[in-house]
């Protein structure tokens, strides 16, 4: 309870995420005399060693790469080509290009953020309502954070010793049926307010080749590592170290943008990205030992089962929860926490491990993007300098259609694990 209430407090008052957790977990070890306080801080140590987790360090940086290397440019341009003559195009592009940055940044924030640079000003241009175009941004980034290669896909396989592999393929099937959600939603709504296409006409297949064949490096980079993974040629690890490799040579000898002074930009933008979530993974750490040293796993596996609760009703309970938990605390931290507690219950209930990450992280990365304190909404309304209460009265219909696609992933999970179980 004093950690708990301690968490909550802490919360309150606006404390970055990573010092809530570690401040949580160490006001136990203080009331706990039996155990050493040294224990804090040979878990955080030994988190940081870890040599799956080097994945992550690895995909960012790759993703920061592509950035710089002009392939995000390109993408948008090739976006545009083959959804800018849709009513309201931009809006469509904004989801074409979270699909395509699915396979760079693998960040739902960070696209976010991204497109609320590049697209907001000229929406906004465009008479598109700013509420409107902010959340046509924001919720598109759900895709990117299920595309592989996805963050929170690693994050959750490392804690939850499940294959990354196989999570990697399984977001392949609902990213894409989020971006033609996503595409439906605005198409409508840019029909009953005649936002103008951002193309007269539809594109010609030469100017739809030429922009793929600018593109192509980065559109088969996703490819690439489920093969390469799928086949033994690198483990997920060793897959970020190819991935920046790749990117560098991409960005330097193929498109030649890569230069010393955005090399140095990139790695300074990455040091900061690893530093946020490298400290919430160390810090989880300690949450970890406390879950284990109180056995909180089987005591809530036996509670479930007095309940009689069957593996529909859990994998209902755990979507609510998720989206609840999602609004409040980054998905990163939410898995590192709760991950561990829970995927050996779901496992005795029958429920695939991977199929449940993936709802998982979808519902925990949706509630990014919902008020009051979703990073991603924070993120694009801040940069766009529109309201919140703007933001959510014009989200409310991507709400509900992602709520919904989430239920049918999760009550049909051929949807999802179709994929992995044909490859795998």
């Amino acid at each position: 309870m004093y950690v708990v209430g301690t968490f909550i407090i802490l919360m309150v008052f606006g404390m970055p995420v990573a010092f809530v957790i570690g401040i949580s977990g160490t006001v136990y070890f203080l009331i706990d005399q039996q155990l050493p306080i040294s224990i804090i801080v040979q878990k955080i140590a030994g988190t940081s060693q870890s040599f799956p987790l080097l994945a992550v360090p690895f995909f960012i940086l790759a993703g920061n790469l592509m950035n710089s290397s002009g392939i995000t440019q390109r993408l948008m341009r090739f976006a545009t080509l083959i959804t800018g003559h849709l009513a309201g195009g931009l809006a469509h592009v904004s989801c074409v290009l979270s699909f395509l940055m699915g396979g760079i940044s693998g960040s739902a924030v960070a696209d976010a953020a991204m497109e609320a640079r590049m697209l907001g000003p000229t929406m906004l241009e465009r008479n598109y309502s700013s509420g409107y175009a902010a959340a046509v941004i924001a919720m598109p980034g759900l895709i990117t954070a299920t595309i592989p290669p996805s963050l929170g896909l690693i994050v959750f396989g490392f804690v939850c010793n499940v294959s990354i592999g196989k999570l990697f393929i399984g977001g392949i099937v609902p990213g894409f049926l989020m971006t033609i959600l996503f595409m439906s939603v605005a198409g409508i709504i840019a029909k009953k307010r005649d936002y103008v296409p951002e193309r007269e006409s539809i594109a010609s297949i030469r100017e739809i080749l030429g922009s793929f064949r600018e593109c192509i490096w980065a559109l088969i980079f996703p490819l690439i590592l489920i093969i390469g993974i799928r086949f033994g040629l690198f483990t997920p690890s060793e897959a970020g170290a190819f991935a920046v490799i790749y990117a560098y040579i991409v960005g330097k000898y193929i498109y030649k943008e890569l230069n010393y002074k955005n090399m140095m930009e990139t790695i300074i933008a990455t040091v900061k990205d690893n530093a946020m979530v490298m400290l919430i993974i160390a810090m989880s750490a300690i949450i970890g030992y406390i879950v284990s040293y109180d056995n909180i796993g089987n005591e809530l596996y036996k509670v479930l089962s007095e309940l009689s609760i069957g593996p529909n009703m859990l994998m209902l309970l755990s979507i609510l929860f998720f989206a609840v938990t999602g609004m409040f605390l980054d998905p990163n931290a939410t898995v590192l926490i709760f991950g561990p507690i829970l995927t050996p219950i779901i496992v005795k209930a029958g429920i695939d491990p991977v199929h449940y990450g993936l709802i998982m992280m979808s519902t925990l990365t949706f509630g990014n993007m919902t008020p009051p304190v979703g990073m991603a909404m924070y993120a694009t309304c801040s940069i766009m300098n529109v309201k919140i209460e703007d933001y959510a009265k014009e989200s409310v219909p991507f709400f509900v259609s992602v709520f919904a696609l989430i239920l049918v992933m999760a009550f049909v999970p051929d949807i999802v694990m179709f994929l992995p179980n044909l490859v795998f």
